[in-house]
């Protein structure tokens, strides 16, 4: 007879789990309390304009990666069509110098010795870290939880060269390492290119990727992305109970038993898996009662990501040839609540993806990152007028911005949108309104989440909050790893169907 798995949550973690396990034959139900899949791997149309909220780069573009022989067993990778940019981002500062973050190290160098030639030590550093890293191919066919003892020998000779390099960069914030910087405009572009407290590594490793040329944009973003992964899991038997968001894990006998929806619906399960919000799924669906103390610390010590602002423009303009992503400074600062301010902002011109939006128009967008969320979901539960105006104020200082610094802008904008952190708590139920779980930080450094929980059997955890870092990879990783660790606790041989 077939195990039988609820699944909840249908975003990216959770589609993979469900494809995977029943490919491996299990019988699988997912539960998603919104009405698409992706979770926040999404986008959404407004007027012929689609505004994307994730997907920037895919690891794995490149059919030399291995994460894209995984992702082939969930896509058909040769339906897709991937842009690499030549340059990674800009970035300027109030003067206009400006340094571009080119995706080919040798360029990248070259960029950063020209702009800020007496930081040549820091420089060489990063450069030469990335090119050793080049060499390293990350094992992503095995879950590390059902290794051997000669598989974690292989494991070991194959990370012996760079264990190292990896233990001390994983140790070293990007904000850190920016902190020895001579120049302002270099410091400026490490703390930009991504979360200024993330692991110094994972910039490096992104890097690595990019130059490879294995983390090219896809052609129509992030929810057709999301689409393809449901289409290939529902093709394989599974089914998905979508606006079907869960109250309650079911126990006894300290096993997991089911799951209870909101609507007071139950659902019997052999296992139970959450590829959900992690604090909701310890705190309150399993309502504290198996709480270690290692789990604790980490929601009580352990930094998440920011929720975001997504200011989101449709304009009847083309803009070819600027930067797909820049970062400049302000005039005067851009402030977004009481507690958060920005003196520079990040803006994405979707110039290269023509699927965004009409002939000769564009989508431009800017993610804001705020911690502040309650102020904005207190706002909107006792004053929605003030909610409202502040998302304008908001919109309205943005196309100001961009009309400055791109022009063309401010008299031919159509389509004007702007999510907060309630869209994001109200469509995901991220805790915190977070975009992804564990910040990458130096605290956590090459630190593995477990995904069982003391004291409950039959219960797994995957996806964002159990995989520092977050991300697409360590979305198909968690999936897939958690069917692999099905297989082996029920002795069966692991299974996975790839697209020829």
């Amino acid at each position: 007879m077939k195990k039988k798995v609820a699944i909840i949550g249908g975003g990216i973690a959770g589609l993979c789990a469900g494809s995977y396990l029943r490919m491996n034959g299990y019988d699988t139900e997912i539960f998603e309390m919104h009405t698409l899949p992706g979770g926040l791997c999404t986008a959404w149309n407004r007027k012929g304009y689609t505004f994307d909220g994730c997907i920037h780069w895919l690891v794995g573009s490149n059919p030399n990666d291995p994460f894209y022989d995984l992702w082939n067993e969930l896509i058909d990778m040769k339906k897709l069509k991937f842009v690499d940019p030549d340059i990674y981002m800009r970035v300027e500062d109030k003067d206009g110098r400006f340094l571009r973050v080119f995706a080919n190290v040798d360029a990248l160098e070259k960029e950063m010795l020209e702009k800020a030639p007496g930081d040549k030590e820091i420089i060489l550093t990063f450069t030469s870290a990335i090119r050793k890293l080049l060499k390293l191919q990350m094992p992503v066919d095995k879950a590390r939880e059902t290794l051997n003892l000669w598989d974690g020998i292989k494991l070991m000779t194959r990370f012996m060269p760079y264990i190292g390099l990896l233990r001390k960069y994983s140790r070293i914030s990007i904000e850190d390492f920016a902190s020895g910087c001579k120049s302002p405009l270099l410091k400026k572009t490490f703390e930009r290119m991504f979360i200024p407290q993330m692991s110094v590594l994972f910039i490096m490793m992104t890097m690595v990727w990019m130059h490879r040329r294995s983390a090219g944009y896809p052609i129509g973003g992030s929810l057709p992305f999301a689409r393809l992964i449901e289409k290939r899991y529902l093709e394989l038997g599974g089914k998905i109970h979508y606006h079907s968001k869960i109250k309650k894990i079911l126990t006894s006998d300290n096993s997991a038993r089911g799951i209870q929806l909101e609507n007071g619906e139950t659902h019997e399960a052999d296992i139970v898996i959450s590829a959900a919000d992690g604090y909701s799924t310890i705190y309150e669906m399993l309502e504290g009662k198996f709480l270690g103390k290692e789990i604790d610390y980490m929601y009580k010590n352990f930094k998440p990501f920011p929720s975001f602002l997504q200011v989101s423009l449709g304009v009847n303009a083309a803009f070819p040839g600027v930067s797909p992503l820049m970062y400049f400074e302000l005039e005067k600062p851009l402030v977004v609540d009481p507690e958060t301010r920005y003196d520079g902002i990040d803006v994405r011109v979707f110039n290269i993806d023509p699927t965004m939006a009409p002939e000769g128009k564009t989508v431009i967008t800017s993610l804001i990152p705020t911690y502040n969320y309650q102020y904005w979901v207190e706002l909107n539960e006792k004053n929605k007028e003030k909610y409202l105006a502040e998302k304008k104020r908001i919109a309205d200082e943005f196309i100001e911005i961009a009309d400055k610094k791109y022009g063309n802008i401010k008299s031919n904008v159509e389509v004007v949108d702007v999510s907060t952190p309630v869209s994001v708590i109200r469509y995901t139920n991220n805790w915190k309104g977070s975009f992804e779980g564990w910040i990458l930080t130096p605290e956590v450094g090459l630190k593995q989440v477990k995904k069982e929980i003391p004291g409950l059997k039959n219960f797994y955890m995957i996806g964002q909050w159990v995989e520092p870092g977050g991300g697409l990879p360590a979305c198909i990783i968690s999936g897939r790893s958690i069917a692999q660790i099905l297989c082996k606790k029920d002795k069966k041989k692991f299974t996975s169907l790839r697209f020829e």
